[in-house]
């Protein structure tokens, strides 16, 4: 999973706090230190911060329901645990 941050931002701020909560493992490119990741989100269609991509799904903001849902170890819908 890959979380797309920028400093000084609240609803990033929240969205690592509930990550790590949950124990999930993720990458994290911030920002503001290349055009590449900007380049990136836009092309998924967002234009705010943070952005969160897994295996099968992407959004942005601060959504602790999508959060809740990921498996802590293969950050899959908790449904498919084995």
């Amino acid at each position: 999973m890959t979380f797309y941050t920028k400093p000084a931002c609240v609803q990033c701020a929240a969205t690592f706090c509930a990550l790590d909560s949950h124990d999930i493992t993720y990458d994290v490119v911030d920002l503001t230190e290349g055009d590449a990741a900007l380049e990136r989100i836009k092309e998924l269609g967002y234009l705010r911060s943070p952005v969160v991509v897994t295996e099968t799904e992407h959004w942005s903001g601060f959504c602790p329901d999508k959060i809740e849902t990921l498996n802590t170890s293969t950050n899959t819908p908790k449904g498919d645990r084995v």
